[in-house]
């Protein structure tokens, strides 16, 4: 799944929108100037359209017409005040009527220049052709042919452009009022197929100031125009970019320590990883803890929290190089960005900061602990197979998170940095969650037993069902591997049933095999005693196996006394009335409480190992211990000790009244096949005498009705 486009938030540029709208404006001044130019051409060929199309007809007329109507044509042209004259094809002058002023001829020699008269001839369509001593001239020209002729006053390549003479010389202009007419004079020319002839007519071209006035305000109006509009979209860029500048500002600010957010470290962190420059560098994504910080606010008070968290910030800061982050996301994690050399460099700098941060006086003991994942841009993509490196936030940050999250069992400041040991951990959780069901379903889980003996006699007491896991693929998994994960995502709860009714299988059967039966422990995890109706529970699981509840004896863990404790005493008050036996495990392991001793009606005291360790060598030990087993004894409970590996131990306990012991100098844990043959086989009597189904012991009734097991639950 590519990470492009996260956590990426537009930026306002200024020169991209300017440069674009400067294009605009220029295109659109550009515009205005070209449509008025061809407006100006426009009026301009009108009007030269005009005379032409007037000379054209008069010379249709001249041409075709008869002698009355060539007379008419030449006086209403002598009448109009236009000047013309008539020339044939070899420039002689047939007719004329005013000057001649066209500029290819010579009036000093009444003739036509060669040069120019053979331009006008081609202009009108004229074919030489040479042969021998003569040639043949022949006039051809198109329908409606007419074409225009420099005049003395005017000298201009095309006549067509005689308004851009006035508009490229302004000067002629200036000082003129807006009524003021300056005349351009041309000839119009107008070839005649049946005579061969060519009638020339002088025209004038008139161009008023007012008209160029109204194309000069209109342009300068449109130009005015055009420039407002571009300001005001330099305003709105300027705008937009003050605006975007703000907004970016509220999201990446962090309320707490005035500074940045975690979203300002994800997008700056992106963009600095992701850079080609840095692509070799190293850098230490870091999540760093405060230890401990609601304990200060509890102390202190919330403000006082912030304040401190300020401080912490500002220090960091004054230990961080340009270019390197610092931010704030939740209420006690600080995540830096860092430009190290390598690991030793990162914990160097770490522990600096953390030793200068643990100096801050502020009546409180302070400590940090410090996730690091070390990147190498360059070495990412490799792994990652990209042509670009986009690099996942959120996933080296987790990673970060994954390694402080190593050191949450140490209340001082520690540093600790992802590896592939930590990933393995991540990857094996997420196995035994993805198959703890199905385990359950195909009943890969066995239940091994341990037995309980007196250390007096060497008889045997008890036993304790612990739990191991056979895969198909992974082989027999310790529970020390899968019992936390079980704990931590809810699983346990099920666990305990399939133990349960594994262990009331197995003791019904074997009391139907005329074995010793005797009491076996089943865990009861702390998650199930949120369940109202447990005991019940627990009988209905135990009664569907046909098993007597006198041989099962629910084991809880000493945590479960810090949960609600009244309903805990009422819990184990209906399973002692429902005939189990109920003890605490693990005493002395943690942080057990003589009032939950004082409070709670058990019927057995389990001792963890470490409790008695070193009673040998240690008086005080001895003493202890001795105390216990005399406070149970004194309770009317039974004592159990666990782990006991040496005689030297069981000595000692059975000296001092221990009732039970559990450990590998009587025997390891073992398969429910290994127990029954070697712990409680068939008496060899029972084994000849024919089988009968012993009674079993009456039981107390459950005063409620027992809850049904759900369909997933083993039975």
């Amino acid at each position: 799944m590519s990470n492009k486009g996260k956590y990426k938030i537009p930026k306002a540029h200024a020169l991209w929108p300017i440069l674009w709208r400067t294009l605009i404006f220029l295109g659109i001044n550009a515009m205005i100037i070209a449509v008025l130019s061809i407006l100006a051409g426009y009026v301009r060929d009108f009007r030269s359209e005009a005379d032409c199309y007037y000379v054209r007809e008069l010379a249709d007329t001249i041409d075709r017409g008869t002698d009355a109507e060539r007379e008419e044509a030449l006086a209403a042209l002598a009448s109009d005040g236009h000047n013309y004259c008539i020339i044939d094809l070899y420039g002689e002058v047939m007719e004329h009527s005013g000057p001649i002023t066209v500029s290819a001829y010579n009036d000093k020699k009444d003739e036509f220049y060669p040069r120019d008269l053979k331009e006008i001839l081609d202009e009108a369509g004229v074919e030489k052709t040479e042969y021998g001593k003569g040639r043949k001239i022949v006039l051809d020209p198109g329908d409606n042919t007419t074409f225009l002729i420099d005049d003395y006053n005017t000298k201009l390549d095309a006549l067509v452009d005689v308004y851009d003479l006035a508009r490229n010389n302004p000067g002629a202009l200036i000082s003129a009022s807006g009524n003021e007419v300056f005349s351009f004079p041309y000839w119009i020319a107008a070839p005649m197929s049946e005579s061969s002839q060519i009638l020339m007519v002088k025209s004038v071209l008139t161009v008023r100031v007012k008209d160029y006035t109204h194309l000069a305000a209109g342009m300068i109006i449109a130009l005015i125009i055009s420039f407002c509009v571009f300001i005001l979209m330099i305003i709105s860029v300027i705008m937009n970019i003050s605006a975007n500048r703000k907004l970016r500002r509220w999201l990446f600010r962090d309320d707490i320590v005035k500074g940045h957010n975690w979203l300002w470290y994800a997008v700056t962190a992106q963009d600095i990883l992701s850079r080609r420059r840095n692509a070799h560098k190293t850098y230490a994504v870091v999540d760093l803890e405060f230890i401990r910080y609601r304990s200060f606010v509890l102390c202190h008070s919330v403000k006082e929290a912030e304040l401190l968290l300020r401080q912490v910030v500002l220090v960091i800061r004054k230990k961080t190089n340009n270019g390197e982050l610092i931010a704030h996301t939740t209420s006690a994690a600080i995540p830096l960005l860092l430009e190290v050399k390598d690991e030793d460099d990162a914990r160097s700098r770490l522990q600096d900061i953390i030793s200068t941060l643990e100096a801050i006086p502020c009546g409180h003991r302070l400590a940090f602990r410090a996730g690091v994942y070390l990147v190498i841009p360059a070495q990412e993509k490799i792994a990652l197979n990209q042509k670009s490196y986009i690099p996942d936030i959120d996933l080296l940050y987790n990673n970060a998170c994954t390694a402080s999250l190593s050191l949450a069992d140490v209340a001082d400041s520690g540093i600790a940095f992802f590896d592939s040991d930590l990933v393995d951990e991540e990857k094996w959780i997420d196995t035994v969650t993805n198959r703890q069901q199905a385990a359950v379903n195909n009943e890969e889980f066995l239940v091994y037993y341990q037995p309980k003996y007196d250390p007096r006699n060497n008889e045997l007491m008890g036993a304790e069902a612990l739990i191991r896991w056979q895969t198909p693929d992974m082989g027999l998994v310790p529970p020390y591997r899968f019992i936390p994960i079980f704990e931590d995502n809810g699983f346990i709860t099920q666990i305990d049933d399939y133990m349960l009714t594994h262990v009331a299988r197995n003791q019904r059967k074997w009391l139907g095999e005329g074995r010793k039966c005797v009491p076996v422990s089943c865990n009861v995890s702390r998650a199930h005693f949120g369940q109202e109706d447990l005991a019940e529970y627990i009988c209905g699981l135990v009664d569907r196996e046909g098993c007597p509840r006198s041989l099962i004896e629910i084991e809880l863990t000493e945590s479960a006394f810090f949960d609600d404790e009244n309903a805990l005493i009422t819990t184990i008050n209906r399973l002692k009335s429902y005939g189990f036996l109920v003890s605490m495990d693990d005493f002395g392991s943690g942080y057990s409480s003589l009032n939950s001793l004082k409070d709670m009606p058990l019927d057995i005291l389990k001792l963890d190992a470490g409790f008695f360790r070193g009673s040998e060598d240690n008086p005080r030990t001895r003493i202890v211990v001795s105390e216990a087993l005399a406070l149970a004894r004194s309770l009317s409970m039974k004592t159990v000790a666990e782990g006991v590996e040496d005689k030297s131990t069981v000595d000692f306990l059975a000296l001092e009244g221990c009732d039970m012991i559990q450990g590998y100098y009587y025997a390891k844990p073992m398969t429910s096949e290994e127990y029954e043959n070697t712990v409680i086989p068939v008496p060899v009597q029972q084994a000849q005498a024919p089988k009968e189904t012993p009674a079993t012991p009456a039981e107390p009734e459950v005063p409620v009705s027992v809850p049904q097991l759900s369909a997933d639950t083993p039975g």
